[in-house]
């Protein structure tokens, strides 16, 4: 991708006023990226934002009333906008933060860190030290930084540790046995010499080795252990057990469940409605697994087809090289593929990396955005722990989904496109981005990517995984389904080895409402495709329509309904 030579912009110390008469929707999309950043530092580092390099969450009170408030303020003044006579790139702008700062206040409001401990990046602490080893050190001011986070680790310990027993006095506790997972992953990091990777080092600087060192033993190590004993001590004899894992077991458990359904998936569904949905595609899904491992084995019988995907030995992997290699594999093909379905594509190739042993435990595959200026390209990070128990079958969907034509396609496209704001380039819908991955999923079998019959059962079966999350997800947290529950469903209804199944289910628990993204993004845009062919028939483009989702960013599910709708309007004109 084309870096920006640098990418700074301006994150406010104090409250964020407000605007005068004049606003503009580029004005409140900036306002909207200050918010990000100044809340979620990690987050927005990771794109190259200079300005948040050297800074850690703050996880306090104080700074989660402040958040919202200044969100609610930024949400009224989106709503005042008047609309008429903007171009196309402003009423995108517009109604990105018309339909994202509302639903980000609501999901600001819910105090998960109270209760969000666990191994899995949805935890808080987890995402931090789990992000803090990928930070780049390539510039003296990226290694101060660096050492900044480091100095401040302690404190934000101190804080994360501070708001889990204010959960614990209020009945907002944490779930028992991801509280021990947390625990472990502690125990994993305080064993290893270089603290999970905290221990950094960079070429023919002393000095940056001497300052790492002096800061993780005299400061970081210590907090750790403070952290861990408060875990091993207070959070989990009052952590909830497994039959009581799901956010409508909590005070205004409902409430939360809603607002961070509806942060994830940009829109008002109902859980009920997201639970019934996911149980019909599934039924389709089904019907195709049946169908295709008819011709694959000649097997009809689902639970018969689920067992040997599971657990047939000629499916699993003999280490985490040939992972690695099937996923590169698919990669290359989707690469050469690309340009004959998208006019737009990226300028970098994706790298391939096994996920960092700290994450191995919980990990599923997932992607990281390059940075702004270039200084780390967009990486798949793939589990390739325990090859043994994990299937062939799977890895080419993945790699769609994570790659090309999936996350990086649509996540390097959006970085580099010199006409959007910054604003617009980095402040990415949930629900849009895994929509779109998934949707790729299902987009390589048009472009003829999948290796073999075999390789597209993983495809179905990826489906299945994602049609699941939506029964899954709202069974746990809005019907009160146990963890044990929410297993066997899994077990008897997806094809994936039990120990992703497990991974899977607990980071439902950790993460609510995230994992409802992906079939609801996926259902929306392959709606709008639908819509577009019907009503332009011949003049509809496939690579067209890719190229007007794609240069539009990542939107809320409404706004890309806008820009599709609009495109679809202009295209009609024009043949008239």
């Amino acid at each position: 991708m084309t870096g920006l030579g640098g990418v700074h912009f301006q994150v406010a110390a104090g409250h964020i006023g407000a605007y005068g008469a004049e606003v503009t929707p580029d004005d409140l999309a900036s306002k909207l990226l200050e918010v990000v950043a100044r809340f979620h530092p990690m987050d927005e580092s990771l794109f190259g934002l200079a300005e948040c390099d050297g800074r850690l969450p703050d996880l306090s009170e104080e700074a989660q009333d402040e958040e919202v408030a200044i969100l609610r303020e930024v949400a009224r003044q989106a709503g005042e906008l008047d609309v008429s006579g903007m171009d196309e790139a402003a009423l995108q702008t517009s109604d990105l933060v018309r339909y994202g700062a509302p639903a980000r206040a609501d999901a600001a409001a819910v105090p998960s860190i109270e209760f969000t401990v666990g191994d899995f990046q949805g935890a808080p602490v987890a995402w931090v030290l789990a992000m803090m080893p990928k930070a780049p050190l390539g510039t003296h001011e990226q290694a101060n930084a660096y050492l900044a986070r480091l100095e401040g680790l302690p404190a934000f310990l101190e804080t994360a540790a501070a708001r889990h027993l204010r959960g614990v006095d209020a009945g907002r506790t944490p779930v028992r046995r991801l509280v021990q997972a947390a625990i472990a992953q502690l125990d994993a990091f305080l064993a290893d010499p270089a603290l999970g990777g905290l221990r950094r080092t960079r070429a023919q600087d002393a000095s940056f080795a001497e300052h790492v060192d002096r800061a993780i033993d005299g400061a970081v190590r210590p907090a750790l252990a403070r952290y861990r004993e408060t875990l091993s001590s207070r959070l989990v004899r009052a952590g909830r057990d497994d039959m009581h894992c799901g956010l409508c077991r909590l005070p205004d458990g409902d409430a939360m469940y809603a607002a961070l359904a509806r942060v994830h998936t940009s829109i008002d569904r109902a859980p009920q409605e997201l639970h019934r949905t996911g149980l019909e595609i599934a039924e389709r899904i089904k019907d195709e697994i049946r169908d295709l491992a008819w011709r694959v084995w000649h097997i009809s019988d689902f639970s018969r087809i689920v067992e040997r995907l599971r657990t047939d030995p000629e499916l699993r992997y003999h280490d985490g090289q040939e992972i690695l290699s099937d996923v590169r594999a698919a990669l290359a093909r989707a690469e050469d593929a690309a340009p004959r379905w998208f006019g737009v594509l990226p300028e970098s190739s994706c790298r391939i990396e096994s996920v960092p042993a700290v994450e191995e435990g919980s990990a599923p595959p997932y992607y990281m955005p390059p940075a702004l200026d270039g200084s780390q390209p967009g990486t798949c990070y793939v589990n390739t722990s325990r090859p043994a128990e994990r299937s062939r079958a799977d890895s080419e969907s993945t790699a769609f989904h994570e790659t090309v034509p999936g996350h990086h396609l649509q996540l390097t496209i959006a970085h580099s496109l010199p006409d959007l704001s910054l604003a617009r380039r980095v402040l990415h819908d949930t629900a849009c981005a895994e929509g779109w991955a998934l949707y790729a999923e299902r987009l390589a079998d048009e472009m003829e990517l999948y290796s073999s019959d075999l390789a597209r059962l993983g495809m179905l079966t990826a489906d299945m995984w994602r049609a699941g999350r939506l029964v899954v997800d709202t069974g746990i947290h809005h019907l009160g389904w146990g963890r044990e529950q929410a297993m066997d469903w899994f077990i008897a209804n997806v094809p994936l080895p039990r120990l992703v199944i497990e991974a899977e289910v607990n980071r439902y628990i950790t993460y609510p409402g995230q994992a409802l993204a992906f079939m609801v993004g996926r259902l929306e845009l392959e709606r709008l495709r639908r819509e577009a062919s019907a009503r332009l028939r011949g003049r509809f483009s496939v690579r067209a329509f890719h190229d007007v989702v794609l240069r539009a960013g990542p939107l809320p599910l409404a706004a890309m309904a806008g820009v599709v709708g609009r495109w679809i309007e202009s295209t009609e004109g024009s043949a008239g």
